[in-house]
């Protein structure tokens, strides 16, 4: 499991990349609370995907909030499972391993806001289409890898060829190698969440 880390943003409204359906996203939704419930209650959760869209392996992020204020966050950047199984994994990381806060209790457990993160696979992309906001970056050369998450370049400010540079930094290389021969791929995040009140599932757009 991946140390806690802070979620991606979210799409734009409308973006051709959202792929997960309303129905999908309240089952993973469902999923990601009945992992937490069932570790608490001791019983025992079928992890088989129920199709195959959600059996593709996929990086995902489980945040968790009680009454509006952070309780937990823990993610895959790279795929790892099905992203079913990587669901209720780290939705009961980010509510028993994030060292940050004490474990979920069982009345908290009832009461959590639960947003996912799921992450699209890594593609090769050339530099000047990045999108500041929209891609995170993953850089590989002779064996190193350095990842950034979408949000990151946003938070600091970073234009496109800052993101590059940092980018290789974090891999450990110079930080000119996205133009001397290193590998640069991009991913987006799609994030979605429990509405209050209401039970159903919304985008998150911060």
């Amino acid at each position: 499991m991946s140390q806690p880390q802070p979620s991606p943003i979210a799409l734009q409204p409308g973006d051709s990349s959202r792929e997960f359906s309303a129905q999908e996203r309240s089952l993973l939704l469902r999923l990601a609370h009945d992992s937490i419930l069932s570790r608490l209650e001791g019983r025992e959760l079928p992890l088989d995907p129920p199709s195959g869209h959600l059996a593709q392996p996929r990086g995902v992020f489980t945040t968790l909030h009680l009454q509006g204020r952070l309780r937990g966050c823990v993610g895959y950047v790279l795929p790892a499972d099905s992203l079913y199984r990587a669901v209720a994994e780290t939705a009961r990381a980010a509510a028993f391993e994030d060292t940050r806060f004490l474990p979920v209790t069982l009345d908290e457990a009832k009461a959590l806001e639960i947003e996912l993160s799921i992450l699209s696979p890594p593609r090769p992309i050339a530099a000047e289409n990045i999108e500041i906001g929209r891609h995170g970056l993953l850089i590989t050369m002779e064996g190193r890898r350095g990842l950034l998450l979408p949000q990151v370049p946003a938070e600091h400010n970073w234009d496109r060829a800052t993101f590059l540079e940092q980018t290789c930094r974090k891999a450990g290389l110079p930080a000119n190698a996205w133009h001397n021969g290193a590998k640069i791929e991009a991913f987006h995040a799609e994030i979605f969440g429990d509405t209050p009140g209401s039970g159903g599932t919304s985008e998150s757009h911060s």
